[in-house]
């Protein structure tokens, strides 16, 4: 599997990284225990089985709205066999532009194989994952799971881009189209 993910600029990562950090701390399930190298706040756009080489200018061509408002705001929770806590992400016109040019450029792309509906346009939740588990957890209230100073809306900016490639566990830096 690959993804299309967004990246935040320096201020809202060390937000996100100060929530994972207050939620390790009161021992609840984090993205801070994820010691990966690859692993680190983003948004995912888009899953697909392949980013091939016929998608990727599209989707550099799509990248060249960078950067692109973040508004951080409350948190979601997701069920399913993983428990997932998230920051949700306010699905500004911007944002949606951006998404639906990225999801065309995959879905229209004959070698992306098979692509996860969760992300297609007009289901697609944006969110910044704070920690999954397979068991219960954050029963708190929202207000007590952020740090202080963080329960507002966070505002920042998705400055760059990369995939995941799942099979290697590699990263590949997602580069726009009018960027050297």
């Amino acid at each position: 599997m690959r993804t299309v993910e967004l990246l935040p600029d320096d201020a809202a990562d060390r937000a996100v990284r100060r929530a994972w950090r207050r939620l390790a701390a009161a021992g609840m399930p984090s993205q801070e225990a994820h010691t990966h190298p690859t692993n680190r706040p983003h948004l995912t756009l888009a899953t697909a089985d392949a980013l091939p080489e016929a998608a990727r200018d599209e989707v550099a061509e799509a990248l060249d709205a960078l950067p692109v408002g973040l508004c951080l705001e409350g948190l979601l929770r997701f069920p399913g066999r993983t428990r997932v806590l998230a920051w949700a992400v306010r699905p500004d016109p911007e944002l949606l532009r951006l998404h639906g040019a990225v999801w065309r450029a995959l879905a229209s792309s004959p070698g992306a194989g098979a692509m996860n509906p969760l992300h297609a346009p007009g289901r697609w939740i944006p969110h910044i994952t704070l920690g999954r588990s397979r068991r219960p957890a954050w029963d708190l209230p929202d207000q007590e799971l952020l740090p202080a100073g963080l329960r507002g809306p966070v505002r920042g900016r998705l400055t760059g881009a990369r995939s995941y490639d799942s099979a290697t566990r590699t990263i590949e830096d997602l580069v726009p189209h009018g960027r050297p």
